[in-house]
C-alpha cells in the first residue's frame, strides 16, 4: 500500500517535499479513531493530527488540524479565523466538499484549498503525521513544510479541560 498515489502524495511530490508514507491495517468497514491510528503506527498521539472541516458564521469553510488526542475548541477556532462562530460540517457534506471520506481527510489536495489552521503544538515536533487522503495511509512530514505548502497558519485550537 506504500506506493499508493493519492492527491496529497502527488502534490507533495510535485512540490519536492520530503515525506514518508506509513500504512496501518483496518477492517475495511469502520475507520479507526485517531488514537487507534497513533497506536497502530507506534507514535505519540500528540504528533498524529486529524483534519476537521467547519463552516463559519459567514458561510466560509475552514480546515483545522489538531492532535488526535485533543478536541477542537470551537471558540478558539473561530477566533483563529476571525469568525464570530464556527460549527463542524455534517459528515454527509465532507466528501462532496473535500473529495475525502471521514477517516481519510487530508489538509493537502482537497477539491478546493480552504483556509487551514494547524494546532500550534505541531512546532514541537520535527515531523507530524497527517492522513494521506485514504483510510489506512498516513504521511509523515515536517510541519513547516506542510504550513508552507497549504499556506496555513498555527494557533491554539485544542479544548482545555480547565479553561
Amino acid at each position: 500500500m506504500a506506493n499508493v498515489k493519492t492527491n496529497a502524495v502527488r502534490i507533495l511530490e510535485r512540490a519536492d517535499i520530503r515525506f514518508n508514507m506509513l500504512s496501518y491495517d483496518w477492517d475495511g468497514k469502520n475507520a479507526p479513531d485517531g488514537n487507534s491510528v497513533a497506536a497502530m503506527l507506534g507514535q505519540d498521539p500528540g504528533q498524529v493530527f486529524k483534519t476537521l472541516v467547519a463552516r463559519g458564521a459567514s458561510g466560509e469553510y475552514y480546515v483545522f488540524d489538531i492532535p488526535v488526542s485533543g478536541s477542537l475548541d470551537l471558540k478558539k477556532a473561530a477566533k483563529a479565523v476571525g469568525e464570530k462562530s464556527i460549527a463542524m460540517i455534517h459528515l454527509k457534506e465532507l466528501f462532496p466538499l473535500t473529495g475525502y471520506v471521514h477517516g481519510g481527510c487530508s489538509p493537502i489536495g482537497m477539491k478546493k484549498q480552504f483556509s487551514t489552521v494547524i494546532d500550534e503544538t505541531c512546532i514541537l515536533y520535527d515531523t507530524i503525521f497527517i492522513s494521506a487522503g485514504k483510510i489506512g495511509l498516513q504521511i509523515e512530514l515536517n510541519p513547516d513544510d506542510l504550513i508552507t505548502l497549504i499556506s496555513g497558519s498555527t494557533a491554539d485550537l485544542v479544548f482545555e479541560e480547565n479553561s
